[in-house]
């Protein structure tokens, strides 16, 4: 992966990991309005996910790196997303695999996993890009958590 500048997410933990990764998937938005995205298709998408956090784990690390990527990577790469119902959902428009969906549904699979650790970091921010001329950050929104995240 070319090495890039993302937009940074605003936090005040001590710790901040930032994991690149891509992956390779086909989808479909099962929406009329979507126009040629309606109609199967596949991307290369990049990936960044931004953790970050005030205290590190026995190992000293604040998550493993390869825990992100094999979060990730497992799950999607050459799938068909809209098959994964799990995390998609064709008959409501809030879980269709579009680039916005995607990049909230990885933020919510790495929460899930840093929530069971006993030094709870946090998903700050997913970037994700589905063509070189297109992407989309999601930031979880902020809540009184400690260092200010959910």
């Amino acid at each position: 992966m070319l090495q890039q500048v993302y937009p940074s997410a605003r936090h005040d933990y001590c710790y901040e990991l930032n994991k690149d990764f891509h992956f390779a998937a086909a989808h479909y938005v099962p929406a009329e309005e979507a126009g040629s995205c309606s109609m199967l298709h596949g991307h290369t998408y990049y990936a960044n996910v931004t953790v970050a956090g005030d205290e590190l784990d026995a190992t000293g690390f604040l998550v493993n790196f390869s825990v992100i990527k094999k979060l990730i990577h497992d799950r999607f790469d050459h799938t068909l997303l809209n098959n994964d119902t799990d995390s998609f959902d064709e008959h409501n428009s809030e879980r269709f695999p579009t680039t916005e969906v995607v990049a909230r549904t990885i933020a919510e699979l790495v929460q899930r996993y840093l929530d069971g650790t006993p030094n709870k970091p946090s998903c700050v921010q997913v970037f994700l890009r589905e063509t070189p001329t297109s992407y989309c950050v999601y930031r979880p929104k902020r809540t009184g958590k400690a260092g200010g995240h959910e």
